[in-house]
């Protein structure tokens, strides 16, 4: 029996974003050109508590809007850029927000079944707000500052009202489950 792993790979259809791919029986997609994604945790430690900066924008694969994490893409411009420099370019595009200190907590994949795709996760703390955020034309991203204390009740709302949710958002929900 032959492994999958051993096959090549064949590119069934490429577009300018993404590309399908068949290797063995499976197929799944990849971002195209080696273009990757910066997912941001921004969190805004204020007087008035610790809050999580989640933007709201429409997903035409969804068809509904959804709930995420400010993010981005990484080196569909210019291949070689860091994700840092794509993070802190995307939340202030996104959310109106820069901030002072920045972290990498890591890769990680989006659907290992199905998406080749890896995203690198930011962490960025020491918010100011600086513009008002939106993204660019065509994007219309609505932002919303969210007390994590309240994250579980944003959410659950926003899906009883028909949003999607995208999975990053488990990682700020889980805490609270476990200890369920």
């Amino acid at each position: 029996m032959t492994d999958d792993r051993d096959l090549p790979v064949e590119t069934m259809w490429q577009g300018r974003f993404i590309t399908a791919v068949r290797q063995g029986k499976w197929e799944y997609v990849n971002r195209a050109r080696g273009i990757r994604a910066a997912v941001i945790l921004a969190i805004d430690d204020a007087d008035d508590g610790r809050h999580i900066i989640l933007v709201e924008q429409y997903r035409v694969p969804l068809g509904k809007p959804c709930i995420e994490l400010p993010a981005g893409l990484v080196g569909d411009e210019d291949t070689d850029e860091p994700p840092e420099i794509a993070a802190a370019r995307e939340l202030e595009e996104e959310t109106g927000y820069v901030a002072a200190e920045w972290q990498v907590a890591g890769d990680f994949y989006s659907s290992p079944g199905m998406v080749g795709e890896s995203f690198t996760m930011m962490v960025a703390r020491g918010l100011t707000k600086v513009a008002e955020g939106g993204g660019v034309a065509g994007e219309d991203i609505i932002v919303h500052r969210v007390p994590l204390s309240g994250i579980d009740g944003f959410v659950a709302d926003k899906r009883s009202e028909g949003y999607a949710i995208d999975v990053k958002l488990v990682s700020l929900l889980s805490a609270n489950w476990l200890a369920r």
